[in-house]
């Protein structure tokens, strides 16, 4: 089991609807998380500087940023469009992070 962890940025004032999308979250979307191998996969906001941290434990190499390819991913991408930063395709503009300490 892998563990990756990345940052991406909320744009001002979106707080409440990133949760309440993400409280909705479609099942075919989960299902595919699930079946892709992630296992866990939470998300924390810095409410000071709108930075998202995004944590998942998956099997394999791949999480959930490398299933950009599939249609219900491009569909929910640009449906967070408008709340976070994203690129010209509406991926997420995300950071991977480096983990330097794991405590079992």
């Amino acid at each position: 089991m892998n563990r990756l962890a990345f940052k991406m940025h909320l744009n001002e004032g979106q707080k409440a609807e990133y949760i309440k999308r993400h409280n909705e979250i479609w099942p075919e979307l989960k299902q595919l998380l699930k079946d892709s191998g992630v296992s866990e996969y939470s998300i924390f906001l810095d409410a000071d500087t709108n930075t998202l941290f995004a944590f998942q434990k998956v099997s394999g190499e791949g999480g959930s940023q490398d299933l950009g390819q599939t249609e219900i991913v491009q569909k929910w991408w640009a449906h967070m469009a408008d709340i976070m930063q994203t690129n010209p395709d509406n991926s997420p503009v995300s950071t991977a992070l480096e983990e330097v300490f794991y405590l079992k």
